[in-house]
């Protein structure tokens, strides 16, 4: 296994820091491709960097106050409770057509995003948030559990169109994501990883610099319209990819 992948890591984990998303999406075809195995390497240390680059990210966007934990909280406790539930019925349910809805979802979140068009402006109330983190933490965290999805893809956009502003929404994310990547990380730890250290090390390094640099661009530099514009063609490459790699080529 080369270090190849190592700086191609750190501008993955300096962009996808910025919009509050993990970018486990990239890391684990990335290391499949370099020569791992997907089951015992490439998706327990996906995963990993997944984790490392999220919570790197929400600690700068905590520490700068951009992070709505009225929402975060309980979208992240619903995530975590609802995302076994959906690995479940994913031993009932055919996934691939769920696949290619989710990338024209992605599609169109991505569309919404670019176009700046939303159906709700101004700020939620606090008791709306509460409501809103529970609800659809709960219907992502299935998805998520559904899918091998972290959720930063639809997490992002859902708070976006009801009214958050989109610098707040991608901060917003990243505890959100940090919380699901963890239980998904932790199982496959336990069941299948066998870690090569000083491969993970170098990547989880690299993750980590370009996490804290992509989260201090985004909080310093970074303006909502920015986020929007980033985030919108991120994700027209995220759902070619879901489309492209889990249902034509499945």
């Amino acid at each position: 296994m080369a270090y190849l992948p190592v700086p191609v890591f750190l501008v993955i984990a300096f962009v996808f820091s910025m919009l509050g998303m993990g970018g486990s999406q990239l890391y684990i075809p990335i290391l499949f491709w370099s020569g791992m195995d997907f089951k015992t390497e490439a998706i327990p240390l996906g995963m990993l960097l997944n984790l490392v680059n999220s919570s790197s990210a929400a600690l700068t966007y905590a520490l700068k106050g951009l992070v709505a934990w009225r929402t975060a909280l309980p979208f992240a406790l619903a995530m975590i409770l609802f995302a076994p539930l959906g690995a479940w019925f994913n031993l009932q349910l055919p996934v691939k057509p769920l696949l290619a809805f989710f990338a024209l979802f992605t599609a169109s979140a991505a569309v919404l995003m670019l176009s700046g068009w939303r159906p709700q402006q101004g700020a939620m109330s606090p008791r709306s948030r509460t409501t809103l983190g529970l609800t659809a933490g709960s219907g992502l965290g299935l998805i998520a559990g559904l899918i091998g999805r972290g959720g930063g893809s639809f997490v992002v956009p859902l708070l976006y169109i009801t009214g958050m502003e989109a610098r707040v929404a991608a901060a917003t994310s990243a505890p959100i994501v940090t919380c699901s990547g963890l239980s998904s990380f932790i199982s496959h730890l336990a069941t299948a990883a066998e870690p090569r250290w000083g491969v993970w090390g170098a990547c989880v390094g690299a993750v980590l610099l370009g996490s804290q640099l992509g989260s201090r661009v985004m909080v310093g530099r970074m303006q909502s319209r920015a986020v929007k514009k980033v985030f919108g063609g991120v994700l027209l490459v995220v759902s070619a990819l879901i489309m492209i790699k889990d249902v034509i080529l499945a």
